[in-house]
């Protein structure tokens, strides 16, 4: 009988899911290198204040027009459109069934909590925790602390998913039981593992 009584989701990547062919689209008819945008956007530095909350999305928006030196390139990335993850939420929606808690971890921005609404998230999870209210980001194990505290339950209670094999580390220095997320066939694969009859 597994110990698990609470599953954590990564957002992106993970539960939603972004076209890569349209930030190509952007730069190519704003003529901008290829991977300007993505180079500029997740800059280290500016992606660390964002998704801490020291700024906001609209400055997030704003900074990497500036770095781009296309305000209208970096406004319409902005509004990229993203596709929620059927599969995934049939996991989800499985592991409520059998009583067990669902939460995101997602290092966010400021828009988050309205994003979740709009793609209909609050539905799925019992929980949605953002970095940018938090305050940390993956992998920081405060990030993972706080996510602990914030359900009362123990680390090894809880299985974590993310895409980013980097962002495990956190989960894994408090004491979580990781998975890397490739599909959704391979989160069930570990869940069966773990003794999820799912």
């Amino acid at each position: 009988m597994t110990s698990i009584c609470a599953v954590l989701f990564d957002l992106d990547g993970v539960v939603r899911q972004f076209d890569e062919d349209y930030t190509t689209d952007i730069e190519r008819r704003h003529g901008l290198e290829p991977g300007a945008v993505v180079d500029a956007a997740f800059e280290p530095e500016l992606l660390d204040q964002v998704t801490t909350g020291r700024i906001s999305r609209r400055a997030w928006v704003a900074r990497v027009g500036e770095a781009l030196g296309s305000a209208a390139a970096a406004e319409e990335w902005g509004r990229q459109p993203s596709e929620v993850d059927a599969e995934v939420l049939a996991i989800a929606d499985a592991l409520r069934a059998a009583g067990i808690r669902t939460a995101i971890l997602t290092n966010g921005t400021d828009t988050i909590p309205a994003e979740a609404d709009e793609l209909g998230l609050t539905e799925h999870f019992d929980a949605i925790f953002n970095s940018a209210e938090i305050g940390w980001a993956k992998p920081d194990a405060r990030a993972f602390q706080h996510v602990l505290d914030a359900l009362g339950v123990e680390a090894s209670e809880v299985f974590f998913t993310d895409d980013s094999e980097g962002k495990l580390a956190g989960a894994e220095e408090v004491g979580m039981v990781t998975h890397h997320f490739e599909s959704a066939e391979g989160l069930r694969e570990a869940l069966r593992a773990e003794g999820f009859a799912i």
